[in-house]
Order: C-alpha cells, then structure tokens, then sequence
C-alpha cells in the first residue's frame, strides 16, 4: 500500500518540497492529486533526511500546497516500449499525441537507461548514408557514432534534420533501419513542419517522433530525449535494428536544466549553467553505441544553435568534448542560397576514415576526400586574396583554384533539401569536379586512382 503525504511545505517554480517523507530513493516517480482531483506528476530531485525535493512535470500553476496529495511510487520515470510505436507522435512524456490509441507496451523501461559497458562496446566502422554530399564525401558518418550538427539562429537546421531523417540508411545491410526523432522545446510551427514531412514523404512509417513544444514545461524537455533514446535502445538491443537517433534542439534541454539549477538555488558555472551541465550532456551522448555480438545499434545526431553563433559557448563546447566531430551551418553560405549551408573545412567526423574505402563506400573516397579538402582551402584562399589584391593578381594556378571553390560550392555543396544523392554519384562529382584543376595540382591521389578514374570524367566531358 502506497503511503499518501499531505505535508507539502513549498513550491517555488518547477520544484515541490514534501517534509516527513520515510523510505523513498533518488529519482522516483511521483503522483500529486490536486485539490480539484487533477492529478500531476514529477520526480525526486533531492533526499535531505526527511524531506524530498520533487521536479514537477507539468509545472506548478494552481497548485495548493495546503489540498495537494503526495505519493511516492517506488519506481522511476519509465516508458512502455513495443514495435508499435513505430509510425507514431508522442508528446515529451511518451503520451501519445497523434490520436491514435495508447500503445499496449512490450515491456517497461526506466528512462534514464544503463550506460554500455566500454569493453562490450563494438568499434563503429560501417557507413551510413544520409545522402548528402557533405556529410558522406567529406564528413562521414558511421553507425554507433555520435556526430552534432552546430547551427545557428535561423539557420535551416531542421530542413537538414528532416532531410537527414528521410534520406539515411545503412548500405548492404539486412537490418531494419529506424529513425527516432526528438523535438525538444519547438514551436508549434516547426513541430507541425516535421510531422508533415515524415507523413508526406512516407519516412513516418520507420520513424517514432517525440515532440515536446515550447510552451510545455521545462521538466518534460529534461525527459524527451531521454524518452527517445530508450525507444532507441529497446529497437536496438532487443529487436536487432539499426536506429537513428535525432535530436534537436539542444539547447533547449541545455537552458531548461538551467531554468531547474536556478530554481534550486545551485552555485552556477559558466554563463548560469549548472557545474554538471557536461556530465548530464554525457549522460544522453554516451547512450550511441554498438555493443559486441548484438546485431542493432545507436546512432547519434544531436543538434544545437549556438547562441550568438559563438562556438566557444558551454554547449557546443562540452557537446565537442564528449561526441565524434561536428557538422557546422555557415551563415556566409545560407547568405548566398547554398543549401544546406555546411561548412566543410571546420567541419569534421573524427571516425570517417573507419566507415570508407573498397568494400564500404569505394577505394577512391579517402583520397578523393583529402583532394577536395585542400583544393577547397586553396580556392577559398585564392578568392579572398582576389578580393584584396584583384583578380589580375591571381596566378593561373589560383584563378583555377577559385574557380573550383565557386564550382564546390555551387554543385558540391548546394544541393538542396529534396535531393538524395547515392555515395557513388558523390564520389563521381568530386572527380568532375577536380578536372577544374591541372593533373599536377591532384598531390594528395594516388597514381592508380587518376589514371582509372581522372582520365574517364575528362574524356566524359570533351
């Protein structure tokens, strides 16, 4: 028999303080009955004898700390997992918000899930194409890997998210493959955007979409992608998929533990955040994994807006220590219409070189890879020294090395929201692409590549 508290003492912002508690653990789920028999629930945030501070989920407004009912439920925040959830929208907290019927659960997990044990860990080495040249040329992704995309405000970052959602999958695999999606702290708007996307292009069906708005309470967006990545895990682990786990917007979950820590009165860190704001960020990154005779696995993309497009801020600067890389949104070419706007040369994926060459994506791609990296460096060098010095100033070399940077970018990089492009067209317009360029200048390929790949895309274009 659950034992009913009628002491609560305060409640300030999202927190509750309930005296004379006996027996309750850290993180335990709550049940409060209003006044009015509306029921709310939190968790425990702190024990401190017998006392317990609990975070409410649904905020505190008309709360009466005099008619409320406290129970404590001996158990954590869980969700109730099944196939079923596949091609369904649930509100941050797991209820479902697409007016379908609730899900009847395989079983039930604790949200805050169990970290992968580092010697079970598989290494990361397959590719996952998300279509985009960019990411699969340049900055690959590899299952298991967790690799953020740093955006700024007003960037296009969720046409990339829905794009990358659409497009990814898993070459020469059997496996299912699956998206989980988060939207944490969205407007209604872009909420609204993503749904339709998913249901228009059919990505719905392999997709479960946990969409927490702007306007719910700061607590839900601490639980959505924690509710997300133990949907992941479960299709993962238990049901042998390969799962996609997208998460934006970072920074929201970011301020809303700020938010938490303020209201707690906790000794802030660096701008507000809390001291342990990378430990919690560590907490959600280092659920991406593969694990060691298991067929599924977790991949990672976390995306954040840099306030201020400042790359140095706490959130972008722990998210960098903890996960694989970044793909990073330049502002100077969404300015220009290139979509979508990656900057490549800041960009990196520190595991690209285990997920590409002969028997993964082609022999060339390392190659070709380093090739247009330096060649873009170049072109871009030449360009901004054309601004200062003029054009006339340029060697031919240089000239030629512009031209490529502008050709880069033009047809590389732009290639739109819609268009899906296979590895192997990427890596045959990176070749089309280096014919801007003398044969002399090509350092970083190997003399086999040039004579087998070069010589055909300059005898296909005369």
């Amino acid at each position: 028999m659950l034992k009913e508290y009628r002491t609560v003492k305060e409640v300030v912002g999202p927190l509750m303080l309930v005296d004379q508690v006996e027996d309750i653990s850290f993180d335990e789920l709550v049940e409060i009955e209003l006044h009015n028999g509306e029921k709310r629930r939190g968790r425990v945030l702190e024990i401190n004898k017998d006392k317990a501070l609990v975070q409410l989920f649904e905020g505190s407004s008309g709360i009466n700390i005099k008619g409320a009912k406290v129970k404590f439920l001996g158990k954590p925040l869980e969700l109730g997992v099944s196939e079923d959830m596949l091609g369904r929208v649930f509100d941050g907290l797991g209820n479902p918000k697409d007016g379908g019927p609730k899900i009847i659960p395989d079983r039930k997990l604790d949200i805050n899930g169990v970290p992968i044990n580092p010697v079970a860990r598989n290494y990361p080495e397959e590719f996952i194409q998300t279509g985009i040249s960019a990411i699969d040329g340049l900055n690959t992704l590899v299952r298991g890997q967790k690799l953020p995309v740093f955006s700024g405000s007003g960037l296009p970052h969720a046409e990339l998210a829905a794009q990358i959602a659409r497009q990814a999958k898993v070459l020469n695999s059997d496996s299912k493959f699956a998206v989980v999606f988060a939207a944490i702290g969205t407007t209604f708007e872009e909420a609204q955007y993503f749904i339709d996307d998913f249901t228009k292009t059919g990505a719905i069906d392999r997709a479960v979409l946990f969409i927490n708005l702007a306007n719910d309470p700061a607590i839900e967006r601490i639980a959505t992608p924690r509710m997300a990545l133990t949907a992941a895990e479960y299709l993962a682990f238990q049901k042998g998929m390969h799962v996609l786990v997208i998460m934006t917007d970072m920074t929201n979950y970011a301020e809303a533990l700020r938010e938490v820590s303020a209201a707690r009165k906790e000794v802030p860190g660096r701008r507000g955040y809390p001291g342990y704001l990378y430990t919690d960020l560590s907490t959600i990154y280092e659920r991406a994994g593969r694990i060691l005779g298991r067929e599924g696995s977790i991949t990672q993309i976390p995306i954040l807006t840099m306030p201020e497009d400042d790359k140095t801020h706490p959130i972008p600067d722990l998210t960098g220590y903890i996960t694989e890389g970044q793909i990073i949104l330049s502002r100077e070419l969404y300015k220009k219409g290139i979509m979508p706007p990656i900057d490549v040369l800041p960009s990196l994926s520190r595991l690209k070189d285990k997920g590409i060459g002969k028997d993964k994506t082609r022999e060339d791609h390392a190659d070709t890879m380093n090739q247009l990296f330096s060649a873009y460096a170049q072109g871009k060098q030449a360009k901004e020294l054309a601004v200062i010095l003029g054009e006339s100033a340029l060697s031919d070399t240089d000239k030629l090395y512009a031209k490529f940077a502008e050709a880069f970018e033009n047809k590389y990089i732009a290639q739109g929201f819609t268009t899906n492009r296979s590895i192997e067209e990427t890596l045959n317009l990176g070749w089309e692409l280096l014919t801007i360029l003398p044969k002399t200048e090509l350092k970083r390929i190997r003399d086999e590549y040039l004579e087998k790949y070069l010589t055909k895309f300059k005898e296909s274009e005369q």
